[in-house]
């Protein structure tokens, strides 16, 4: 399984960290990278030579050159996998954490707003830098409030992109991989939030919560925080919906979503398609008749669905009869082929992004 350009499995990352970490396991020591520049100068002469250099990269003056150029100042160390025989990073080739904090900085200030390019070509490229700097973090074993904060915006981040690439092909965006990297750094966060507390750490909780719904262990860790963190109205919100999910409540479920946030409809969102399905199953079961006719536009409203359209589409996708205004439930037609198109779903989630920023949603103003 790769991730975004072409890079191996990011399972592999922990025993890449611990492969080039050793020396200093050795010795007993936490390494402090002694790199003050976005990306050391090593690789960034070796990619220049290479012609490796990502257009973000290149001085503009050299772009169309034989050898273009690299820009010292926009080029960023890139995720390195582990490979037989590969030497451990040398102090020289880490950024120490504040340098790590004003990468992701320049990352999310200077290359996401870019509007010149897909937003699906902006994402490969943030995504690799931002896995280099948690590889970085992981070597010299970051800490403490600036880990926090860039696992914070990594989280942002990564859950936005998952709706924002939404409707992407699976070529161009694979929320698998996404997921397995808000995972890694949920894991990473609560456990700095274990050593020490966060202003954001009630909402990061409660996030870990609703990307994780139904998830036992998710609810087993909530469960024995702080009475302050758990009293919080993020994690009393986060905690009904997983109740009203645990209840079979996927109206309420659905209900109670239109009340979120942006950030956290995001982390919802990927649910929402089981919402629907589980809906759907329940309303056929009960309603099911030749003769009864269940309005389309209540029906639209229960499922949290931008038009009626859409959800005429919806059950006709479960092969279930659409009238112009009414849809018969059968429990001898209904059935269930699998996921269906990804939509953008504005009135749950697009709509309350409004007009905020995607670096201003991702530094979390």
């Amino acid at each position: 399984e790769e991730a975004p350009g072409g890079q191996n499995n990011p399972r592999q990352e922990c025993k890449t960290a611990i492969m080039m970490s050793v020396k200093c396991a050795e010795l007993d020591v936490v390494c402090i990278g002694t790199c003050l520049g976005m990306c050391p100068d090593r690789e960034r002469d070796e990619r220049q030579r290479q012609k490796r250099l990502h257009k973000f990269e290149i001085l503009e003056e050299t772009a169309s050159d034989r050898l273009p150029k690299a820009d010292p100042r926009k080029t960023v160390k890139e995720y390195s996998r582990a490979a037989a025989g590969k030497e451990a990073a040398q102090l020289c080739d880490l950024r120490p954490a504040r340098v790590l904090l004003q990468t992701v900085h320049y990352l999310i200030d200077e290359i996401v707003p870019r509007h010149q390019e897909p937003w699906a070509e902006i994402y490969d490229y943030v995504f690799d830098r931002l896995r280099s700097v948690r590889q970085d973090m992981t070597i010299q074993q970051v800490s403490g409030p600036t880990a926090v904060t860039i696992l914070e915006k990594s989280l942002r981040f990564l859950l936005c992109a998952s709706y924002w690439l939404c409707e992407e092909p699976i070529q161009v965006f694979d929320p698998k991989i996404n997921d397995v990297h808000v995972q890694e750094c949920f894991s990473w966060l609560l456990a700095n939030y274990s050593i020490g507390g966060s202003k954001n750490e009630a909402e990061f909780q409660a996030l870990a919560i609703l990307y994780n719904l139904g998830s036992v262990k998710a609810l087993h860790h909530a469960l024995i925080l702080p009475n302050h963190i758990k009293d919080s109205t993020h994690m009393k919100l986060a905690f009904g919906i997983n109740q009203a999910f645990g209840d079979g409540n996927y109206v309420r479920c659905l209900r109670v979503m239109r009340r979120l946030p942006f950030l956290q409809s995001c982390a919802l969102y990927r649910h929402i398609e089981l919402f629907r399905n589980c809906l759907l199953r329940v309303f056929n079961h009960g309603y099911s008749s030749r003769n009864c006719r269940y309005p389309l536009q209540r029906l639209t409203n229960l499922l949290g669905m931008d038009s009626l359209p859409s959800a005429a589409e919806l059950c006709q996708h479960h092969s279930l009869q659409v009238t112009e205004d009414s849809v018969c439930f059968q429990k001898s037609c209904y059935r269930d082929p699998g996921p269906g198109p990804k939509q953008t779903e504005l009135g749950l989630v697009g709509k309350k992004q409004r007009d905020r920023t995607k670096p201003s949603i991702i530094h979390g103003h």
